[in-house]
């Protein structure tokens, strides 16, 4: 069932620092970054201080996105707070966020470790308190500093991933002119160590050294060639629509290779499916609220289309949903 509930109000934020391929080029001249820059499509990646977190990127947004669409920060009933890359492993971030936004205090506020498939699984969550009028709005921010991860010799990740945060509004739209459709969700645990930071929660706490991002792209790969096609066809259906019947796809911006090989298998027009990796690389669970935001601003999405929406990766966790801009 479709549901009045409006998200165009999104605002988001990349670190000062950018990290080039060609800076990259100098610091490691046996890497063969113009091949590996072919198959992701990144040229450059934001990269977080070392005394910058993901609530302190993910404070700026939510603050950008009060300034930019005159929010009141007294009208918001709740926050979900998406990171890997958590200030603290207790308390929540969100907690946190909460009282540095100086939200109200009678608020639901709730951390959720998701990464790649983050942002559309909060949606849901937010969707489902909000068409059962538990709340009337929910603030969601998404904020990643995975660079904290990555080893500076990591020829993989080290080309891939950009930090950044992403703040977004989702409230009733009483006059139904947008919705945001039924999900589709998807969930493998098999797949966890392929993409992992071991040491880094309390089991093998003492390999606190070896915080170190680890990620089998291979493996990663197949599974994605495999499930996401799946999943889409199944939101279509679940959605009573079909292929044609979508304007515009934004799927999680992984990188080219995987957009293009996704687009070939499902049958999409890669001009209908947008993407911004060239200039702001792969951000985790922030990537589709980003694609949203600039996606309306270069003219890519307008009022009343229908763009559907999917996240995949780690975990390995899928989320699925589409929504009438």
């Amino acid at each position: 069932m479709m549901i009045g509930l409006n998200l165009r109000k999104i605002s988001y934020v990349l670190p000062e620092r950018i990290e080039t391929n060609a800076q990259l080029k100098i610091k490691h001249p046996n890497w063969n970054i113009d091949e590996i820059e072919k198959k992701t499509g990144i040229t450059k990646r934001y990269i977080s201080k070392e005394n910058e977190t993901s609530l302190d990127l993910g404070f700026l947004a939510s603050k950008n996105l009060f300034q930019e669409y005159q929010i009141n920060q007294n009208q918001i009933d709740s926050i979900l707070f998406i990171s890997q890359s958590a200030d603290y492993a207790l308390p929540s971030s969100s907690c946190i966020l909460q009282e540095k936004l100086s939200l109200r205090k009678d608020i639901l506020a709730l951390d959720i470790n998701l990464g790649c498939s983050g942002f559309v699984n909060s949606l849901a969550v937010a969707s489902s308190l909000i068409k059962s009028n538990m709340i009337n709005n929910c603030l969601i921010v998404c904020a990643e500093t995975y660079s904290k991860y990555i080893d500076e010799y990591d020829r993989t990740n080290k080309l891939i991933f950009s930090d950044a945060s992403s703040a977004c509004l989702v409230e009733k739209d009483l006059n139904l002119n947008s919705y945001i459709g039924n999900f589709c969700f998807g969930c493998d645990g098999s797949g966890a160590e392929e993409l992992i930071v071991k040491g880094s929660g309390a089991r093998n706490n003492i390999e606190k050294n070896k915080q170190k991002l680890f990620m089998n792209g291979p493996a990663i790969l197949l599974f994605t060639l495999n499930q996401v096609p799946k999943l889409l066809s199944e939101t279509l259906k679940k959605n009573c629509l079909e292929l044609n019947d979508i304007d515009l796809f934004i799927f999680h911006q992984a990188s080219k290779i995987v957009l293009d090989l996704l687009a070939e298998r499902i049958g999409i027009n890669r001009l209908k499916m947008f993407s911004n990796l060239d200039s702001k690389g792969n951000t985790v669970s922030c990537s589709i609220p980003i694609a949203l935001k600039d996606a309306y601003q270069e003219n890519h999405l307008f009022l009343n289309q229908r763009v559907l929406i999917i996240g995949f990766g780690v975990g390995y966790s899928l989320g699925a949903t589409i929504i009438k801009w």
